[in-house]
């Protein structure tokens, strides 16, 4: 079995559009600052990378899920050629109503990915930027960073906290690695 490395999307592999819209359009697909060497260093680390996004645009009417797909695999083809590789992408295309099993923070994408490529949970790590991403990597089982600016405050429930994904990324591969970590036996992430 493998160990996997599930991130978000939005707010973490790309930037996030404003609260109450949605990344619809490649142009708008803007990757944040470190994603590709982040993903590549996962990559080197023997991590299996697993994008589990939730896309509550489909079920708005504003993308399709070809288009969303479409979108999809050029960003899978823009990290390739950087020489980092997103192993496969899930996402939920349900709207809050009715419930499902797969829109975080409920695990359904991270269950399915792991019954589909052999992934071991607990060697796993979620990374997120959402109280929902961290409850839905503890409800499957995984190690939780949620990424968060300065702005604001450490949230509870995580196993640690990071600034970006290759922050969180640098922390992760030091406890893999053996490096020193706090009394929890995780690194303190800023």
């Amino acid at each position: 079995m493998k160990k996997a490395a599930f991130l978000d999307r939005d707010g973490v592999i790309n930037r996030k559009a404003p609260e109450g819209e949605y990344v619809t359009r490649w142009e708008e697909m803007v990757f944040l600052p470190g994603a590709r060497e982040a993903i590549r260093s996962l990559n080197q680390a023997g991590y299996f990378v697993v994008v589990v996004s939730n896309q509550r645009c489909v079920a708005k009417g504003l993308i399709t899920t070809s288009e969303l797909e479409s979108m999809h695999v050029r960003m899978r083809q823009e990290f390739k050629a950087a020489g980092a590789t997103i192993d496969a992408i899930y996402y939920c295309p349900h709207d809050f109503q009715p419930l499902c099993s797969c829109r975080k923070p409920q695990p359904g994408m991270l269950l399915e990915a792991a019954r589909t490529h052999h992934l071991d949970l607990a060697e796993s790590w979620m990374i997120g930027d959402s109280d929902h991403d961290v409850e839905a990597g503890k409800s499957a089982g995984c190690r939780t960073v949620q990424l968060m600016d300065d702005s604001k405050p450490p949230i509870g429930g995580a196993n640690a906290v990071a600034s970006s994904l290759l922050d969180a990324v640098h922390k992760l591969l030091e406890v893999q690695e053996g490096f020193p970590a706090t009394s929890s036996g995780l690194p303190l992430l800023s």
